[in-house]
């Protein structure tokens, strides 16, 4: 079929009827376009131009939106552990890929491929999930989002490796060069990104901030130069827009842009999820079925065990262990790349393509079914979850550091809203239990003589020790939706007499927080207009029109 208008008509029909079907079962819509792609392969689709050209503009949109909403200085605090957890993993899985892969009779090289292959995790599946669930901003979002971007990183240069042909003669001095150039041209890229973000980027928004069409045109213009920047540089899709979004995140108009990106973005995300099951050859499945069931249980196994075991040497609690290496049980839309250039350079086979495309199909499906219940499943998992979690962790329990308190203000979260609220209460001299789930601001907080927790408020373990019962007011600065639930669930069943202030962004959900037993719901949109209002009935008597 040659009409675009016909293809995209086909293809989104399948998408939304097996949505639908999705929807009334209760199953994630990744698993639904997943299966567009699946019935759009067995069509003879899989060679439409469409589904090889749009999907790349999804990564993108998804990694410019991740790089605005980003903290980088929160992230760089977490740097050591996110590198050292993210290498042993890529060398256990790629050890274990090779393993079965020599197991199943593919070649020397074809097998290390494969390997590498299985290490990867989705960037796409993972932020998305991320998003849906509102823990982008979490400790384990936070961890999630940086291992992903190490990954991809290692990705770049196994695809660096394919192309200069570095696999086929090992390691000698020939292999320093290309790597040395990468390098270079990694530091150039973050060096040009942020000296356009300090000195061209703050004036070229403010001249065109008047119309909001024409900022977002700006915006996404600036997504589209820098990417094509980074991918002509060698780099994937992925750095490029990740890097276009960072090079915004103190932009005023940060808010405005993703408000309407979003929308474009859920489009093209749903085009690349039936891309990605298109690439599923239904024949070549069938002979590689073995292997792709193996590949899939090691994607399900080796790579969470790895994580958990990774993080272990760190201050991790065990619930930001678990929900971090449940989120990296699939393999990538990089593998299917990477296996492909493989391919392209004779030292992989079409079979090795299948099995990589089947295995990350069925461990994408698998793997959003479990992160859309993971809660249900750590419960299941805690006991033996809480083995890898370290004797200093659990040293940081409150139980065994804090006084008990009483009439004191619960202060939930230490960023920028709870940071104003910390320093009215220290003038005020009014007592407070201060629960962050950043290690770095919970240790600076801990110094300056504050009583403080580490941990996450929809950890029903921190919960229990807030001291909910004794407080006068309990304040949550958390914007995601269930952190909020889970605080007024728990308040609810220990009949806490304080009144709670909960955040939220979304002014939809204000009914059901107080519903649920929220005594002020803050918005802060609304909060701005109360402000400018209070402020004009003041200042009007005072204002003259010339």
């Amino acid at each position: 079929m040659d009409s675009v208008f016909v293809e995209l008509a086909v293809m989104l029909s399948l998408a939304c009827v097996i949505g639908y079907v999705a929807m009334r079962f209760r199953l994630p819509l990744v698993m639904a376009y997943l299966l567009a792609g699946v019935a759009l392969s067995a069509l003879s689709f899989s060679g439409s131009t469409i589904l090889h050209t749009l999907p790349e503009i999804g990564i993108a949109f998804v990694l410019f939106l991740i790089g605005m909403e980003l903290n980088l200085s929160e992230i760089r605090s977490l740097g050591r552990p996110i590198i050292f957890a993210t290498l042993f993993q890529i060398v256990l899985s790629s050890a274990a890929g090779f393993a079965l892969a020599t197991f199943f009779g593919f070649s020397g090289i074809e097998a290390g491929v494969l390997g590498i292959a299985l290490a990867f995790a989705s960037t796409i599946v993972i932020v998305k999930m991320l998003s849906e669930k509102r823990d982008t901003a979490s400790l384990y979002g936070k961890l999630s989002i940086g291992i992903l971007l190490i990954e991809d990183l290692v990705a770049i240069i196994a695809m660096v490796a394919i192309t200069e042909n570095i696999i086929s003669y090992g390691f000698s001095t020939a292999v320093l060069i290309p790597l040395a150039l990468f390098a270079v041209k990694a530091a150039g890229l973050i060096g040009i990104a942020f000296l356009i973000s300090r000195y061209i980027l703050p004036t070229l928004f403010n001249g065109v901030a008047k119309s909001i069409e024409l900022l977002f045109l700006t915006a996404i213009t600036w997504c589209f130069i820098f990417t094509s920047v980074a991918v002509l540089a060698g780099f994937s899709v992925v750095i490029g827009a990740f890097l276009a979004g960072v090079a915004l995140a103190s932009s005023p108009y940060q808010i405005q842009i993703q408000a309407k990106v979003k929308p474009i973005r859920d489009f093209f995300v749903a085009l690349f999820f039936i891309y990605i099951g298109s690439q599923v050859n239904l024949v070549g499945i069938r002979d590689s079925l073995p292997m792709i069931i193996g590949f899939t249980i090691l994607a399900l196994s080796v790579k969470p065990f790895a994580y958990l075991f990774g993080l272990s040497f760190f201050k991790f609690r065990k619930r930001t262990l678990f929900h971090t290496s449940l989120n990296m049980t699939q393999v990538s839309e990089f593998s299917l790349i990477i296996v492909l250039l493989a391919v392209e350079h004779g030292f992989a086979s079409e079979s090795a393509l299948a099995v990589i495309a089947g295995s990350a199909v069925l461990s994408i499906m698998i793997s959003s079914v479990l992160i859309n219940h993971s809660e249900s499943i750590y419960r299941f998992t805690k006991p033996f979850v809480a083995r890898f979690q370290s004797r200093e962790a659990v040293d940081m329990l409150p139980d065994a550091i804090l006084p008990q308190l009483s009439k004191h203000v619960v202060v939930i979260g230490a960023d920028r809203v709870g940071k104003a609220v910390i320093e009215y209460l220290r003038k005020a001299n009014i007592e407070m239990l201060v629960l962050d789930y950043n290690p770095t601001t919970v240790r600076r907080l801990r110094d300056q003589g504050y009583h403080t927790l580490y941990g996450d408020i929809s950890d029903p373990e921190i919960i229990e020790n807030l001291q909910l019962e004794t407080a006068h007011l309990i304040i949550s600065t958390a914007s995601g939706m269930r952190d909020s639930l889970a605080l007024l669930d728990a308040c609810q069943i220990k009949k806490v007499k304080a009144q709670v202030v909960v955040r939220t962004v979304d002014a939809d959900q204000e009914q059901t927080l107080k519903e649920a037993g929220a005594d002020y719901v803050i918005f802060p949109e609304r909060v701005s207009g109360d402000f400018l209002v209070s402020k004009l009935e003041d200042e009007w008597p005072n204002l003259h029109f010339s």
